[in-house]
Order: C-alpha cells, then structure tokens, then sequence
C-alpha cells in the first residue's frame, strides 16, 4: 500500500477534523483526543507548498462537506434552536454535574422533592396510624426517567442528555461500592439508571427505524453500551456494528466492539460484517494485539497503517505491545523508549512499558519512568500503576498494592491494576484477595489470559487442583502458544492422576516455547524462567516433570531419555527436540527417544540454537534440577550394570558439590559391587 496523494490526505483530514469536534462535543474526550493524536500523525504537505491559497481561506471542499454525518434541516433547525441549553448542559457536563446535565434537556428526570409548608400554606393532615412515622415524611425520590416521551430534542442534545445520566449512574455506582475489594464492591452495586435509560433510547431508535432513519451513529453508540453494561451483549455487538457502518470515525464504538470479541473466530465473524476502510484496518490490529496475537500479518498490517499515519504514537505503542506479547522485551524497550522521547507528557500505555521493564529487571529505567509519571500527574491511573510495578520490583509488596488500589479508586475498569493486584497479593499469601482480584479482572476484561492463570496458580496454592485445572485451560485457550499456560495445565494434571494428559500437555508447553523467538528472558507471567530460554535452551524443569512422570507411568526408557535431555541443556542448546517446529512436535508426539540418540545429538548442542541455526547460547549451567537428573541417571546406569557411567556421573555430583552424600554413597556402593563382580569373575576362573 503506498503513502496517500495529497488530496486523500486532504479528504481524510476532513474526516478526521469533523471527529475530533463530534467526540469533544458529546464528551467523549478520550476518543476526541485518540482522533486529535491520529490527525496531526497525518503527513503535512501544504506546509512546504507554494500555493497563494490563504490558508485562513475557507476552501470549497464538496467532498468535505458530503463526508460529515447526515444532518437533515430539521436537525440543524432543532440545534441552532437549543443552542444556549446546550452551552449550559456542556458547563454542567465539564464541571461533573452530569445530573444537572440531563435535567436541562429531560425536565422529567428531576427527582421529587417536598415543598417547605408556611403557615399560609394550608397543611394535610396525613394519617400515621398503624404505620412506622419515618415512612410518612415525604423524601427525595431517587431521579429517574418514568416517561418515555421525549420533548423536541436534536439527536445531539438526546446523545448528552442520555449519556450524562448514565455517567451519573456510574458515578453513584462507584460511591456506593465504597473500598476496592470491599463488600459491596464488584456485582453487588449496578448502575440503577440503565434500565429506564434502555427503554428510553429504545423506543426512540425503533421510531427512527421504522422511518428508515437513524441516530447519526453516536446515539447507536450510546444505546450499544447501555445494552453492554446490562450484560445484553449479542444486542450490544449488532448495535455497535450499526454505528461504524453509519459513522466510522468515532474510536469508542471501535474500543467497545473490540471489548466484545473473545476470540479469533468471534473476530473473523465481526470482520465480515465490518464496513471496508481505514477505520477497520485499526480496528484488527487493535482487537489482535488485545487478543495477544502477534503474528506477521498484523505486523504486515501495521506496516501498512504507518504508511497514512507515520508519525502515530498509537500505532508505535500497539506495535510496542505485540513485540511485549512475543517476549521480545528489548525491542519492546525500544519502542517505548522512542515515544517517550517524542512525547515526555504522554501516559497512554506507559503502565504496559512498566511491565516489560519489570519483567526485564531494569529497575533504574522503571524508577526514571516512575518519577517522570508521578511530575506529569499523580492522579493517573497509569501513573500509580507505573509506581506499583516499581515498589514491587522492589519486593514492597503491600506499597505496591496501596498504590495498585489507588489506581482502580480512580478507574475501577483498569484492567492492570486488578491484574497486578492479583500478582502481589499472591506474593504476599493473601490467597483469598488475590482470587478477587484476579476475578474482578476478568470481569472487566474476560480476554485477559493472565487473570485466569493467575486464577489457576493461586488455586494451586490452595491445593485445589481441580479448580487450577479449569482456570489453566482458559489461559491456555486464549493463549495457546504460551508455554507457561500449558505448564500450569500440566502440573494439575498431574496432581489430580491424570498422567498420560499431564505428558501430552509438558509436550504442548514445549512445542508451544519453541514459537518464541531467542532473547526471551522471562515468563508470560513475569516470572523468570520458561518453557524454553535464552539461545533456545529448553526448560529443565519441564523435562524434569515429563521425566518423573514416565518413571511413574513404568517407562524407564523414556524417563532416562528425558533425564539425558536435562542434563543436556547445561551446556546449551541441543538433543532431538532441537531443529525446526515440525520436528520437535513429531518428536514430543511419537515420544520414543533412546539414550544412542540423545547422545548422538547432544555432542552438538554448544553449536546449534532451537531453530536449528548456529547460535553461541549458553547453557542454564548446574542448577538443582539438573543435579537431581544427574542422581537419577547415576542410579540407573549403576542398576543396570554401567558401572563406569554411573561413577562418572557420582563424580560430577561431588565436584559440583549438590547432593554430595548421596553421590559418595553411590560411588562406595560402586566400588563395592564392582570388587564384587571382579571376586566371583576371578573364583568362576579358578574353578
């Protein structure tokens, strides 16, 4: 796809210009300013043109205008009419009085409030009798829409009065769920306005479609997120389909359509029904980097989005967080690093950059990146999820968890920060608030893969590996080249008797490691270690595992072949698993490995990589799994008569100085059994 002509940039500025004015006007700023960022990313040619145009000049730009969203006379009538209402509401709206908002457009949601008696006003009596005397002192009522008939309203005053008691709803929503994890924190407390707010809207767009007329898109926006936030979800999805085939432009109906795909295939359905343009193109790349897809095609796709907008932060941060979900963690830095260059100020995203500097152990960039978010604006959510990271880089657990706190009291829907929560409680043994935590995540976002394993480990911890199991297939379903999430799966298995599926899936978290490219250096979870390490080193712990339970099972060769892997891996790369994908799944699948093999490929494991190319990857070294691998062979090579091996092998174990007694305890039972044999061969030859 090549850069765009001048005049396709002019016209997608228009779309653009005409945007950022119609998110900004019906409060919808977070979208006002996504477009806003997207339009000045644009490449500018009129400022080195020669033209005599005067750029205060207004332009005679027909397709400009055609390209606004249609606005009959009557609409423009009705707006110029309300004008003055309208500036008011905004006023109200800017300054968080949202039910004020509402009220200058639908008198009808005004609660019921008593009138002071005088003694000119002729007073009732009001009969008490047989009844408490609280309940007979007239109160406010809680304000709600009772008439669905509405006054003469343009479809932008409905957008704001709608939207705003909506927002005020939330507001008394959050108020009443007091303290984060509290008890009436989470589904307890809804928003009491959503019901009458969807009979409302409603009635209003079924007349609109019966007259084969429409909401301009922003009012099918606004009614798709009432219906989402009543669970009704299929309803919410065509709504929010109707909106970007009628108005394209607006980002939030992409972010709502986008919060409700699960899956590859829920995408591709959407895809089909999705309206062909620039707009949607975003939205792929967006729904796939959230559905943790990293693939070539979206970077293809992204390559081909920088070409309209080169300058984009939005689009560098989206490719920032695909390398992230690959565990390229330095090209991720890179990324992250070259926009906070370019713009200090902004925070968007910058919560994610605290991970991967987590996860990368670069505690001094993440203090740096602490201190410059904290000077720009403490009260960001992003901000105290940044410092969170920090404290818990730090092992301060529990001021971690202040601030992870601090984040969700002022955005309850921020995804990280229950995500994050979650991870520190459970470092802290507070199982108990770390499966809420874990489970209000998943309540705002049920795409977040590492809510449900943090699910599955914190069960684990609780021994309930029944429940782990559950939770570990969900992580491992939305993340299936994960090999953490299969190593949780496989570890349950085991636990609950289930060992030919606990092999089948430690071979799954295998094949899964070896999609990730070398430089990997942490798990999916932010912890150290993997499946497969640096330079394509495979995990000893998992061979370990798959080695115990062949030995359980009664397979001793396969048990001895995988222990023989394990001790391969301390000197790097190597061992039939190594080569191409396809070779290592048709290994792991046919699973009969033997010790001539394993010695035959190990001899060249300094020498090549996981994806069969030389690589000077270093092995993980001695560590206590490998030691213990090492113990097991040196007993298996004595019980079959390997005397010089299983000596060896004792030898390593005492000049490593790991299991030291055991190992000198084998040596002396060699040297007994191998005089022994040397005795009764000598009386044999005697007599």
């Amino acid at each position: 796809m090549s850069n765009l002509s001048e005049k396709q940039i002019t016209e997608l500025q228009t779309h653009l210009e005409g945007a950022v004015i119609g998110c900004a006007e019906r409060g919808l700023y977070q979208s006002s300013k996504w477009v806003a960022e997207l339009l000045n990313s644009l490449p500018k040619f009129h400022e080195d043109s020669d033209s005599d145009t005067d750029p205060d000049e207004p332009s005679d730009a027909p397709e400009a205008t055609r390209s606004r969203p249609p606005q009959d006379r009557r609409e423009t009538l009705l707006q110029s009419k309300e004008y003055h209402k309208y500036l008011l509401a905004k006023s109200f709206f800017d300054c968080r009085e949202y039910d004020r908002c509402t009220a200058v457009f639908l008198p009808n949601t005004k609660p019921r409030v008593p009138t002071v008696e005088t003694e000119s006003t002729p007073k009732k009596r009001v009969s008490t009798k047989g009844k408490d005397k609280a309940t007979a002192l007239p109160s406010p009522q809680e304000p709600q829409i009772e008439d669905t008939r509405l006054p003469k309203l343009s479809q932008k005053a409905l957008f704001f009065a709608i939207y705003s008691k909506y927002l005020a709803g939330e507001k008394r929503k959050d108020e009443e769920s007091e303290m984060i994890l509290g008890p009436a924190d989470g589904g307890v407390t809804v928003n009491k306005e959503l019901t009458s707010l969807i009979a409302l809207l409603g009635n209003w767009l079924q007349e609109r479609e019966t007259q084969k007329l429409n909401g301009g898109g922003w009012l099918e926006y606004l009614y798709g997120i009432l219906l989402a936030k009543n669970k009704s979800e299929d309803l919410a999805r065509r709504w929010f389909l109707k909106s970007v085939h009628i108005y394209p432009y607006n980002w939030g109906v992409w972010q709502e359509l986008s919060n409700l795909v699960d899956g590859e295939e829920e995408l591709a359905a959407i895809l089909e029904q999705l309206p062909r343009n620039l707009m949607t193109i975003m939205f792929i790349i967006y729904t796939n980097q959230e559905l943790g897809q990293y693939g070539e095609q979206i970077h293809t796709a992204l390559d081909q989005v920088e070409t309209y907008f080169p300058h984009s932060a939005f689009l560098k941060s989206q490719r920032a967080l695909l390398f992230y979900h690959a565990k390229q963690y330095e090209e991720s830095c890179s990324i992250f690093s070259s926009i906070l260059q370019t713009d200090p100020y902004r925070l968007d995203s910058l919560d994610n950059y605290s991970n991967v500097l987590h996860v990368s152990n670069k505690r001094p960039l993440l203090a740096f990146l602490a201190q410059l978010a904290a000077q720009t604006d403490k009260f960001r959510p992003e901000t105290c999820c940044i410092i969170g990271n920090y404290y818990s880089r730090n092992s301060e657990h529990e001021k971690a968890v202040m601030y992870f706190r601090r984040a969700l009291t002022l955005d309850r829907n921020f995804i990280s920060a229950w995500t994050l929560m979650g991870q520190e409680y459970v470092e802290m043994k507070n199982t108990h608030a770390a499966l809420e935590s874990y489970r209000r995540a998943i309540d705002v976002n049920r795409k977040d893969y590492r809510a449900w394993h943090g699910l599955g480990i914190t069960y684990e911890l609780l021994d309930m590996y029944s429940y782990a199991l559950f939770y570990h297939q969900r992580a491992a379903a939305l993340r299936p080249f994960d090999p953490k999430t299969w190593q949780g799966v496989a570890n349950c298995f085991a636990r609950v008797g289930k060992t030919q599926n606990a092999i089948r899936a430690y071979k799954r978290a295998l094949i899964a490691g070896s999609y990730y490219v070398e430089g990997s250096t942490a798990g999916s979870f932010g912890e150290d270690g993997g499946p497969v390490l640096a330079g394509g080193v495979l995990d000893p712990e998992s061979l370990y595992a798959l080695a115990t339970l062949y030995e359980k099972t009664g397979n001793m060769r396969e048990c001895a072949a995988y222990m023989e892997l394990v001790l391969a891996q301390e000197e790097g790369p190597g061992g039939p698993l190594d080569g191409d994908d396809d070779d290592l799944g048709g290994l792991l699948n046919n699973s009969q490995l033997n010790n001539s093999q394993l010695s035959a490929t190990a001899g060249n494991a300094p020498n090549m990589s996981a994806g069969g190319q030389a690589a000077g990857g270093q092995g993980v070294g001695v560590t206590a799994t490998t030691s213990r691998a090492r113990m097991w062979l040196a007993r298996w090579e004595f019980i079959n008569q390997n005397y010089q091996r299983a000596n060896e092998l004792a030898n390593e174990l005492c000049q490593d100085g790991v299991e030291v007694e055991d190992a000198k305890a084998l040596i002396r039972d060699i040297r007994s059994r191998v005089e022994s044999e040397r005795l009764q061969s000598s009386e044999r030859q005697r007599g």
